[in-house]
């Protein structure tokens, strides 16, 4: 079986969470003996902030911590889908995409009819911009993989899809996994700071527990306005900057705790959806505490994976008692990376994947193919 993605970006991570999901998946397939051809748009808006910022020897990270993975390059304009998938089974389609582009994906699917075509939506703008999405032509493609049964649901009620899956983000856990280091400081926050979407909730639930405890803190992110520094820089925490996304782990590492804060929308609108964030975390076996929000998918066990603070107060005592209890913040390690090695790796999706594929009529039989033919991205 042929698996052909067509994403964002696997390339770079730069605001482009779900890059991790997308590179454990199509590594893991690739392991399994599948031949998977990867497309990224030329001037993906993640790929051009990274090379715009960091310049070229950023991408040289991404080639060491995944070496198989090589993505292809594409105009939009100029692609020949006939080329690109060729003879490939099952297609997923990102919903970064170019509506224009998603409508043509499923033109060519109409037209050929010899593989299965999937949307794969990442991102919670079914709730905030409705109006948006519905600029998707769904018409053509043989159902949405939602990564929460909230999404599914909406797709179906507003009769955007003919089918959908629910299909959670999980943890690459070749890459994401405990390792050693030296304690830098007590806590760690990894995420964007973004369109103020939690400006509010990072000052309650990190900024002033933070400040009050005098910890020893580091931020990694992108699009911090100069308001934010300040505010992060009052407080005495350390504001890094860009991480790569593979590079979490070690510094996971040289940190006693973490906290999850999601956005409004997840917190509010799409219970069941934690985002990549804690899969990360619990991969690495460090302590979690996270801002409210309702797994409403069961995921997890709250209280036994990760401690929840209700409020700001709430928070401040929960990092007090992991600086200070080293066989609570072991326990909560111990559990939460046995839950995520369990039932919520990459491998465990690819499983799910594997199976909608057979649901569809694909027997999912391993099979290599006749090679990319498209000129390959060197970095």
């Amino acid at each position: 079986m042929r698996v052909v993605m067509f994403y964002h970006s696997i390339l770079s991570d730069w605001n482009h969470g779900n890059a991790h999901f997308v590179r454990g998946v199509a590594s893991d397939l690739l392991r399994r003996g599948y031949e998977v051809l990867l497309y990224e748009p030329w001037d993906s808006w993640s790929r051009s902030n990274l090379l715009r910022h960091h310049g070229p020897e950023s991408l040289q990270g991404f080639r060491r911590a995944y070496p198989d993975l090589w993505p292809t390059l594409y105009d939009r304009c100029t692609l020949d889908l006939d080329g690109a998938i060729r003879e490939g089974d099952v297609v997923l389609v990102h919903e970064w995409n170019e509506p224009e582009f998603v409508a043509a994906l499923g033109r060519h699917r109409e037209a050929r009819g010899d593989y299965r075509l999937l949307f794969h939506d990442t991102h919670h703008r079914s709730v905030s911009e409705p109006q948006s999405m519905e600029r998707y032509d769904l018409h053509h493609y043989d159902g949405v993989l939602a990564f929460g049964s909230v999404i599914r649901d909406l797709y179906m009620k507003r009769g955007w899809a003919k089918r959908a899956w629910t299909w959670h983000e999980a943890a690459d856990v070749r890459v994401f996994r405990p390792t050693d280091g030296l304690r830098e400081g007590e806590c760690v926050w990894i995420g964007n700071w973004g369109d103020e979407e939690r400006s509010e909730e990072l000052q309650e639930f990190l900024v002033e527990p933070i400040r009050r405890l005098k910890l020893r803190c580091t931020i990694h992110g992108v699009r911090y306005p100069a308001p934010a520094v300040s505010l992060l820089e009052g407080a005495g925490i350390r504001y890094a900057g860009w991480l790569a996304n593979y590079n979490a782990p070690r510094v996971f590492a040289r940190h006693a705790f973490t906290v999850h804060v999601p956005r409004r929308y997840y917190a509010q609108s799409l219970p069941g959806i934690p985002t990549i964030r804690p899969f990360e975390a619990l991969a690495c076996g460090i302590p979690l505490i996270s801002a409210p929000w309702n797994d409403a998918d069961r995921l997890f066990t709250p209280g036994c994976d990760y401690l929840v603070a209700r409020d700001g107060q709430e928070m401040e005592q929960h990092m007090r008692d992991l600086c200070e209890n080293d066989e609570l913040r072991k326990a909560l390690a111990d559990h939460g990376r046995r839950t995520v090695l369990s039932r919520h790796t990459c491998a465990h999706r690819v499983e799910e994947l594997l199976e909608i594929c057979e649901d569809l009529g694909l027997d999912g039989s391993v099979g290599r193919g006749r090679g990319a033919g498209a000129e390959r991205m060197t970095a």
